[in-house]
This record gives structure tokens, sequence and C-alpha cells, in this order.
């Protein structure tokens, strides 16, 4: 069966002949109109319309917004804070960029919607300080906003007002994880803090209730509004509605960025109908379907799923649906929706040897099995690869990847050891053979750290 029609609703003008990131342009294509609405009607009941759609967040936990919302406290008296999660630092992640490179106004009234919704007075967009055009365009944007009273002092004439503030961090892959984030924020060093008591919702931003989303997370808020929840929510699978943004890139002929409804479109119809298949002369050998973090899968591979009335099926790799159930049932996850495609001309304990030094380097040292673990999966694939590599080095890399789960403050531990015990599980002959394989490797192949 051939791949389904993308259906854009984030990107439904990115990349239009003529669409640019201004506001004019925004407005001249109804931009805003759904922020005027929006505030005419109870907050209440626009957290309502979300926690109806069902909608997961985009930002690699696919935790649903709507309960995210709900679990606020509005009764302290506090503050509540709403950060947008733009620190897209997943290795193989690149939509959120696109979407403020091309369409900043999107997120902004997505925003300024999902703030009066919680009774919000302050946001801040937290930004990956290497994207500095990013952040320039934002700040930009939401000047035009402000110009026009769709974000600052009493948003047009309501009495409602709420600002937006740009923060750039400093390059982190640790700022990405929303408690490290909200450290950062508040100019301390990124060390995610422990849950509970620091869940957000309750015990955030400057010690108040915070709301953390994601930009696509954001950006859908708008079109859910728009819409009406239960519409949207028929959109996509159930439990995995709307749509998705997959970014793919890697060995595919047509890499790039596509939005699909959950659960609608296979993983072989997105690499091979869609991506175009393998380079010429190759063959895919393996995916990282969710950002480098998510456990590899390897072509060829079946899956034993259960079915909801106790019967089993069996899935081929190409055939599981893209969408968070059936990836997480697989043994992986869906992630940031970041796929990295590697075909037969990569060696995996040399792309492992990669992903384990960027780990390494980005752990923020803050718990033992995540800072030394890491370390130590990173020396171990660096030596296969620079320096004598040897029989034994696969069981010891799962010796060191098998302590680190569990038993770290945050997500990271898991993040950097499921790339060594996923590889290991898929690949475990390339890894045991490798010490033998090196002695072929041609003497001018390029290494891949």
């Amino acid at each position: 069966m051939s791949a389904p029609q993308q259906r854009r609703i984030i990107f439904q003008h990115i990349d239009e002949p003529g669409y640019t990131p201004d506001i004019d342009c925004y407005l001249r294509h109804g931009g805003y109109e759904i922020l005027r609405r929006a505030v005419t009607r109870p907050p209440g009941e626009l957290r309502d319309e979300v926690k109806q759609s069902g909608l997961r967040g985009r930002g690699g936990a696919g935790f649903p917004a709507g309960v995210k919302w709900s679990l606020v406290d509005r009764k302290s008296g506090k503050p509540i804070y709403l950060i947008v999660n733009a620190d897209e630092s997943e290795p193989g992640t690149f939509k959120d960029r696109y979407i403020i490179h091309q369409d900043p106004h999107q997120l902004i009234e997505g925003t300024m919607i999902s703030c009066f919704a919680n009774d919000v007075k302050q946001a801040y967009i937290y930004i990956r300080g290497e994207m500095p055009h990013g952040a320039r365009l934002l700040e930009r944007a939401i000047a035009e906003a402000r110009a026009k009273n769709f974000v600052g002092p009493n948003i047009l004439g309501t009495g409602y007002s709420c600002e937006i503030y740009v923060h750039r961090g400093a390059g982190a892959y640790i700022c990405g994880e929303e408690t490290g984030l909200i450290e950062s924020l508040e100019g301390k060093r990124a060390n995610p803090r422990i849950k509970p008591p620091y869940f957000p919702a309750v015990l955030g931003l400057y010690q108040c209730p915070t709301i953390v989303n994601n930009v696509e997370t954001l950006c859908h808020v708008r079109h859910i509004i728009d819409m009406g929840g239960v519409e949207y929510a028929k959109i996509g699978t159930p439990n995995n509605t709307g749509t998705r943004i997959f970014g793919v890139s890697g060995h595919v002929q047509r890499p790039g960025t596509y939005e699909y409804e959950c659960g609608k479109i296979t993983l072989g119809q997105l690499l091979y109908d869609v991506c175009g298949g393998p380079l010429p002369g190759r063959k895919l050998k393996a995916v990282i379907p969710g950002g480098s973090s998510a456990k590899v899968l390897r072509f060829g591979e079946k899956f034993t799923l259960k079915n909801k009335d106790g019967s089993t099926r069996e899935l081929a790799m190409e055939d599981i649906p893209l969408d968070f159930d059936t990836l997480a049932a697989c043994g992986t996850m869906g992630g940031s929706g970041g796929l990295i495609v590697m075909d037969d001309s990569v060696n995996m304990v040399e792309a492992l040897a990669n992903i384990n030094a960027f780990y390494s380097h980005e752990s923020c040292g803050q718990c033992t099995p995540c800072r030394e673990g890491s370390l130590w999966m990173k020396k171990i694939t660096s030596r296969m690869v620079h320096g004598n590599a040897r029989r034994e080095d696969a069981a010891l890399l799962k010796g060191v990847a098998d302590q680190i789960p569990g038993r770290t403050i945050c997500a990271m531990g898991e993040g950097c050891s499921w790339p060594t015990q996923s590889f290991l599980a898929k690949f475990g002959e390339e890894f045991e053979a490798y010490h033998e394989t090196k002695k072929n490797r041609p003497a001018d192949a390029l290494p891949l750290i």
C-alpha cells in the first residue's frame, strides 16, 4: 500500500511560495483570528478543549498536554508561568527549528492562547543557544505581535495582559529536560531536579506552578481551539491524535520534514515511498525512530504484539505505524519524531561511538551512574574505533550500560544507555567481530568521531 497524503496542519503554509515569517503575511493568512475568538471564551473551556483533543506532547515523552495543564496548582495564589521548550537538542531532531524559522507567529499565537487558558501573565521561550537566527526571528515576531496588541498589556482590549520573553540557553543538551531548563532559566547550572517534590506543575520556575510545553505542542493548541477538541481527536488514531512532524535524516534519497496523521503512516511507507528509499546501490540497515536516545530498530526484524482481545499479531519493522503506542510496544519510542536512517555502509560500532561521545559530553555530571557510565561507554567505543578492539568489549559495554537506567534523577540515564543496550541487542555480532573487521578497514576510512 502506498503512503497516504500528508495532512499539513502545522505546516499548512510553510514552504508556500511567498509565505514569509513577518506578521503582515501571517495576518493575510488568518493569523491571530483564533486568539481573538479564544480570549472571549472562559479559560476553563479552552483547557477542556485541549484535554478532549487527546494531544500528546511532541517533545519526547508523549505526555498528554491537557492532563499536564490540569495538574497545575491553581490554589496556591502563586503566579503561573509557561515555558516554551525550544531547546531542540536531541540529535536527529530539527522540526521545531523549522517552525521557528518559517512560521514564528504560529508559535506566538499558540503560546498566547495557552497562556490565556491557564491564567499565565508571563511566558518564556527557552531557545537553544546554537539557534541565534531563530532567537532573532522570535524576538522580532514578539515585537510585531506586541505592536498589534496580541502580546503585552490589555490584549485586544480584554484587560488580560501577558508578556513573552526569549531566553537563549548556552547550548547544553540537559537543558531540554524540563527541570534542568527551569534551573538554567533561573540562572543556575542546569542540574535536573528530583521529582517528587519538584514537579513543575507545583514547584517549577521560582518555586511557582509552571507549564513546560514543546514548540510543536503549542502550535497544535492553536488548531485545537479552532476546530474543537472533539474534532481534533478524530485526526490520527485513538490515543494518538492529531498530526506529527517527522524529521528524517541520514541515508535516504529525500530527507526532510513531513507531517502526517499519527499512526496513519507506517515506517516503511515513510522511508521508501515518501523519502525515496536507500541511496543507489545501498540497502537500509537500521533506523533510530525518535531521536538518538531512542532504541535502534534493525531492518528485517519482526515483533509479536498483543491485541486488546488478548490475541497476538506479528508485525514486520516496515509495517510499524508511526504512533506513540506501537513504537513503545516494539521496544523503542516515537520520542521527538526525529528519524536517523543508516544504510549498509555504516559500521554500527562506529555509529555507537559517535552517539556515546555525544552523551558523555552532555551529561550534567550530577548522578554518578550517568556521569561515569556515559564516560566509560564513550571510552570503550572510542578505544574500539581508534585503538585496540577486543572480542570481550561487547560484554563489557553491556555491563556498563545495564548499571545506569533507573538510577538517575532524570531520564538522561536511560537516554545514554538505551543506544548501547539496543545496538548490542540488535547488532551484537558486529561488536564481537569488530576486532577482526578493523584489520580490513581501508587506511583512509573516515572516522565518525
